[in-house]
């Protein structure tokens, strides 16, 4: 087992490079007023927030809370089979979980960043996790590992195809997708699981889609596209995601089924007929199903008090989008009227729920913790994550929610035994 220990030489290198020379990145043209002004308000933050834990702010206003949903349930282990997983850009362990409690035996994890692989192996000592220069996948000699692994699975950076990026696929330095498929050609395994967002199948990387990850794998391997929304899952936040699997062309292809919902959760999308029609997805074409369990809502979930409304948490935002380090969740303007209306405080996310019930908000809406922002992605309390609080949240948010790779998985699992 490589142990994080013995690895705190390796040079830190980031998914997300810090300062403003990478091909990715295009600053904001700011006045000196400008900066002045958001420079300004920085310091007054981090004034109040002192003060705060010193005890010297505003006496707290809301209890601290106690989630009513647990991400346990959601995906309840199965016993362990005989398949073997390699993790690639594993992050804060999202799909790993998914699979492991779906009862894939771990062989290997490969993460580029120290934070996120210690994150993995607190939680699991007797992983096999590299990070660094050892995690980094451009790299590794696959060939190594080949009749080693059953499955591969991975989601590679998605920040060359999100919208909230500059969308500059192939050109930008993160695109790691043919590293990704690299490592399959090269091991083979039985089937492969790769995620992100779905802006990867707009027209606009139509021919990047096809020719660059479809096109070199189609040959051996059956290959599923399909998208699924976290909430499906009875995970309490608006998220959905592009999943690709492949299985080699034999009867197990024929055997895979794309995983079915879980829970229904229309009842919390009362405001989608005010949407743009042109930005309308899956989870605004849905019918109530009395078959399934019902989603909680984002404030249900976080055991907070019944105000009247509830809805699912809008997308939370990575901590680490860009080269500016954030503790904030918000993703959009369309996103802070959601969360405004659901009395939760998206900015200034604390690191503990003390913390959090402490540093009273200026509008007097609940301040959210880091383990709230985990219950919200759907990782169990009981799944720790190691970093300052802006690297778990970019651990949180650039995860798969874990409920929604265990039913991949499952359904995988089903395929392949």
């Amino acid at each position: 087992m490589k142990e994080i220990e013995q690895r705190k030489t390796n040079k830190h290198i980031g998914h997300y490079f810090e300062g403003t020379d990478a091909n990715w990145y295009i600053g904001r043209n700011l006045t000196d007023e400008e900066r002045e002004v958001f420079r300004q308000r920085s310091i007054a933050s981090h004034q109040a927030k002192i003060k705060a834990l010193n005890g010297d702010g505003p006496p707290p206003i809301h209890k601290i809370n106690v989630p009513k949903l647990n991400p346990e349930d959601l995906m309840p282990k199965l016993k362990q089979n005989h398949l073997k997983v390699l993790s690639l850009f594993s992050g804060g362990g999202g799909l790993d979980l998914g699979f492991d409690h779906a009862g894939f035996q771990h062989y290997e994890s490969y993460e580029i960043m120290r934070d996120a692989a210690v994150t993995i192996v607190q939680n699991r000592p007797k992983w096999n996790v590299f990070y660094g220069e050892d995690g980094n996948v451009r790299n590794k000699n696959w060939k190594l590992l080949k009749d080693k692994i059953d499955v591969i699975h991975g989601g590679p950076p998605c920040q060359p195809f999100s919208l909230a990026g500059y969308q500059r696929g192939s050109e930008d330095d993160r695109d790691l997708f043919p590293e990704f498929i690299r490592a399959i050609l090269e091991i083979k395994p039985k089937a492969f699981v790769a995620e992100n967002v779905k802006a990867l199948t707009n027209k606009k990387f139509e021919t990047y889609l096809n020719q660059r990850i479809i096109s070199p794998l189609s040959q051996d391997y059956k290959i599923f596209m399909f998208e699924l929304s976290a909430a499906s899952f009875g995970v309490p936040q608006k998220r959905d995601r592009v999943f690709l699997v492949g299985l080699r062309k034999d009867k197990i292809s024929k055997k895979f089924v794309i995983p079915k919902s879980t829970h229904d959760f229309s009842h919390l999308l009362s405001n989608k007929n005010h949407q743009n029609p042109q930005q309308l997805s899956l989870f605004d074409e849905l019918i109530s199903d009395d078959s399934l369990l019902k989603c909680m809502g984002v404030r249900e979930a976080l055991g907070l008090p019944n105000i009247g409304y509830d809805a699912l948490s809008p997308t939370i935002r990575s901590g680490l989008t860009g080269p500016r380090h954030t503790t904030s969740i918000l993703s959009s303007v369309s996103a802070q009227k959601q969360w405004e209306k659901l009395e939760i405080w998206p900015n200034g996310v604390a690191k503990d729920r003390l913390s959090a019930n402490q540093f009273v908000t200026k509008n007097g809406h609940f301040r959210l913790s880091v383990q709230d922002c985990g219950i919200m992605q759907g990782f169990p309390k009981s799944w720790v994550f190691n970093g300052a609080v802006y690297m778990i949240l970019g651990q949180i948010g650039n995860s798969v929610a874990p409920p929604m790779a265990y039913h991949v998985a499952k359904e995988l699992l089903n395929a392949l035994i």
